[in-house]
């Protein structure tokens, strides 16, 4: 089926007289005529639920579907995309262990891995996505587990070289990670072009109207992992606490990273997404190919309307012919990248600021990827404890604006920018 036919029919396959939407099980708990039919499942011998903390049917039916849109083996949803990324590298890198990462990646994710994580004893070390192949490969240790990427950066809008990383990892032995939030699989399926795993805040494109939090992994299926046995030992060798299953032999290679990450991680953590916010991802879903094109193109026009605007210092859109990363863009995005653009005041942190409380139809809001337009001047609100000399090392200038394009019509959108500009 096409994308647009498996965003509307994959998942869930109703049978006659079946409804249409998926149903939701909301239940924590699910009852057994026998201890042996509920221990079959506990020894993973059988396929089925006991508890939602775990596994629930509505969910797994969402997730399903993700797979079948990114061409993956096998996915499983959270509660969030953060939950997303920290169980991808965590059901394969423990302490001790070393992963490299773009240093081009959303900063709350940046904060996970470098704060957070290494408080748990995994060291990373990141580097640049435009690093040539032999700096990517002098970053490389012999305990490193996995190699870590944004396909387009949020808020950088940086392009991931997906192929180069892809050929580091493997020669390395490890899988590559890839966070897919913003292009989504209706513009970028990272497996197509070597990556292993695939994560996403579901919280954005997915649903795409401001509804739910959640977060989803997807196995491609092609990693193997018994081929790097001695790397990835909690995969390769038998879970005591799991009565003694190894995943790889059990699973194989398209079902024993999810399955390691459900009966492991979601089982300690219990980052689960709920049936209902899983049910409103799906209403999301459903939409999710004609809103990408949507969103992709009005973003470019308005990229374009930006950067020849006098008002306007500069603009970074990957679509945009001579944007740093269009080329790249052109390679992995074809079809368009995302709806999210980030441009320069002229007139520095006063003009951006100016421009922000002159707005009538974006909304001012932390948010991106919505069906409403969303509006940031980071300066004055997520990095507003940073000195100017602090903003301008971390790439976040007083006079940067985010812009989300939303799905409204791209002649109102225009005019409340060009106001909001003139009196900036």
């Amino acid at each position: 089926m096409g994308l647009g036919t498996t965003c509307i029919r994959g998942g869930w396959a109703p049978g006659n007289g079946e409804s249409r939407q998926i149903p939701i099980i909301q239940s924590t708990t699910f009852r057994y005529e026998t201890s042996e039919d509920m221990g079959k499942l506990f020894d993973l011998e059988a396929e089925g639920y006991f508890y939602t903390r775990l596994q629930n049917p509505t969910c797994d039916l969402v997730a399903a579907k993700i797979a079948e849109l990114e061409g993956g083996s096998a996915a499983m949803l959270t509660s969030s995309g953060q939950a997303a990324n920290f169980f991808a590298v965590f059901n394969i890198a423990t302490a001790g262990d070393h992963v490299v990462a773009s240093n081009s990646i959303y900063g709350g994710t940046y904060n996970l891995f470098s704060v957070t994580m290494a408080k748990m004893g995994i060291d990373f070390t990141f580097v640049s996505p435009d690093c040539t192949e032999a700096e990517l490969d002098a970053a490389f240790k012999p305990n490193t587990k996995a190699v870590f990427g944004e396909t387009i950066a949020n808020p950088a809008l940086t392009v991931l070289d997906i192929e180069k990383f892809a050929r580091a990892a493997h020669a390395h032995g490890v899988p590559l990670i890839v966070d897919n939030t913003f292009p989504t699989p209706i513009m970028c399926r990272p497996f197509e072009w070597g990556a292993d795993i695939v994560t996403h805040s579901t919280t954005k494109y997915m649903d795409g109207h401001s509804a739910a939090l959640g977060g989803c992994i997807v196995d491609s299926g092609s990693f193997d992992w018994m081929a790097h046995a001695d790397k990835f030992p909690g995969l390769c060798t038998p879970d005591e606490s799991y009565h003694g299953i190894t995943y790889a032999e059990r699973f194989g290679n398209g079902g024993a990273f999810i399955t390691k990450a459900t009966a492991q991680l979601m089982r300690d953590f219990g980052s689960m997404a709920s049936p209902q916010n899983a049910y409103l991802l799906n209403l999301g879903l459903e939409s999710l190919h004609v809103r990408m094109e949507r969103h992709c193109s009005s973003a470019q026009t308005i990229a374009e309307h930006l950067a020849s605007h006098p008002h306007v210092s500069w603009v970074n859109y990957p679509g945009l012919p001579g944007d740093k990363y269009h080329e790249l863009a052109q390679k992995y995005l074809a079809q368009g990248s995302c709806g999210v653009i980030s441009f320069g005041c002229k007139g520095g942190r006063a003009a951006a600021e100016q421009f922000m409380k002159s707005l009538k139809v974006a909304h001012i809001a932390t948010h991106v990827a919505d069906a409403a337009t969303c509006c940031l001047h980071p300066a004055s609100s997520t990095h507003r404890q940073m000195s100017d000399e602090e903003l301008a090392a971390a790439g976040v200038p007083g006079d940067m604006v985010r812009l989300s394009v939303g799905l409204e019509d791209v002649a109102d959108l225009i005019a409340d920018i060009d106001q909001a500009l003139d009196r900036a």
